[in-house]
């Protein structure tokens, strides 16, 4: 394989890094190598790495406290099966703040814009700052690339994008960005020209979100200016009255800190079911008669059903319905609770799909498309 055709994905999450590598195919990017560290900054860490037809070639348990330590680990292990250089590495970026809303090649003033923007996504844009100054002096004399999450929902109309608050926050970039694009871009890759005029698409995961397409463009979404919005996910809280957070700053949080800590780390399904943000396990404690559990994926469930149900009569219809992410692709219990009852509102078994996301082929895919518009 040569040099020349590679692109090295990078996907950072909230516990994990993913990566893929990737030559051009006639009409696809084509795996060369995948892989990811998980379990990072927790004492069940692993790491693996799979070859193109999906083998494994690396399969271990491995700790790892930082997302840099995984990176370096991940650099490691691509380099022992595969002796060359990608032409370019892509970076997820989570939020690219208001005036970064494409993807784009990563030169210093990009990383200056990007740090200026940390207040809108304080949890993540350091962490993406400091993995892409790593991955530049691991791959070096390459082309960086980000590719920014919310770009996809650019597409979003005024009525969708504009929160009810005075005109010069919106100037100063408050506004509803939306996020997990990169997953929903390469669902719309995948269906292609197959894809309906109507879709609603649910990602969930840890992280979760909706969002309702026209024509294959995003028109709304559930997460807001920051991936702490919408409905509740795993310790994330979703959407909540403005006056809950007044009445938490004036009686028991003292500082933005504390309170980024408890709506970010400490509610949603965690905070329901006291202590426990994964499905699966919730699914088990539920069918045990756990009543906090029970409530805790009511709670999460309905509120996929009350955005389906308003993103149905939002576009007058829905001709698709897809799951996708860890929960979306595994969890029956989930998908089923979520559709119950909406027959009468057009979802049946023929309009739901389950399928798999593929951020980091769509990273690489936005890579090649950029490598393509390099500067002559």
């Amino acid at each position: 394989m040569e040099n020349r055709d590679l692109i090295l994905a990078l996907n950072s999450g909230s516990s994990s890094l993913k990566f893929g590598l990737y030559a051009r195919g006639e009409s696809d990017e084509v795996p060369v190598l995948t892989g990811s560290a998980t379990g990072i900054g927790r004492d069940d860490g692993a790491l693996q790495i799979r070859d193109a037809e999906g083998a494994p070639l690396v399969q271990r348990e491995c700790i790892h406290e930082s997302q840099l330590q995984a990176l370096t680990a991940l650099a490691s292990e691509i380099r022992n099966h595969f002796h060359g250089t990608p032409i370019a590495v892509g970076h997820r970026v989570v939020h690219g703040g208001p005036h970064l809303l494409s993807h784009q090649r990563i030169t210093p003033p990009v990383l200056e814009q990007l740090e200026a923007a940390t207040h809108f996504a304080p949890l993540h844009i350091p962490q993406s700052l400091a993995l892409i100054a790593l991955a530049q002096s691991i791959f070096t004399d390459v082309e960086h690339f980000a590719c920014f999450d919310d770009a996809f929902h650019q597409t979003l109309p005024e009525v969708a994008y504009h929160l009810a608050l005075p005109r010069r926050y919106l100037d100063a970039g408050v506004r509803r960005y939306g996020f997990h694009g990169l997953s929903y871009a390469s669902l719309v890759h995948h269906f292609g020209a197959s894809l309906p005029a109507r879709a609603i698409f649910a990602h969930l995961g840890n992280g979760a979100s909706l969002c309702a397409l026209r024509d294959g463009q995003s028109i709304d979404t559930t997460m807001g200016m920051t991936p702490t919005g919408g409905i509740p996910m795993g310790t994330r809280s979703g959407d909540l009255d403005p006056g809950v957070l007044l009445f938490l700053l004036r009686n028991e949080i003292t500082n933005t800190d504390e309170l980024e800590e408890v709506l970010n780390h400490a509610s949603g399904l965690f905070a329901l079911s006291d202590g426990e943000s994964d499905v699966k396990t919730l699914e088990e404690r539920a069918r045990a008669n756990d009543a906090n559990a029970a409530l805790a994926l009511d709670i999460f469930t309905t509120s996929i059903r009350k955005m389906i149900g308003a993103y149905i009569a939002l576009m007058g219809s829905v001709d698709l319905l897809v799951f996708t992410g860890g929960i979306g692709e595994h969890s029956e219990y989930v998908r089923s609770a979520a559709t119950r009852g909406l027959e009468a509102l057009g979802v049946s078994p023929a309009t739901i799909q389950t399928v798999t996301a593929d951020e980091e082929r769509q990273i690489a895919r936005h890579c090649r498309a950029m490598t393509h518009q390099r500067p002559r």
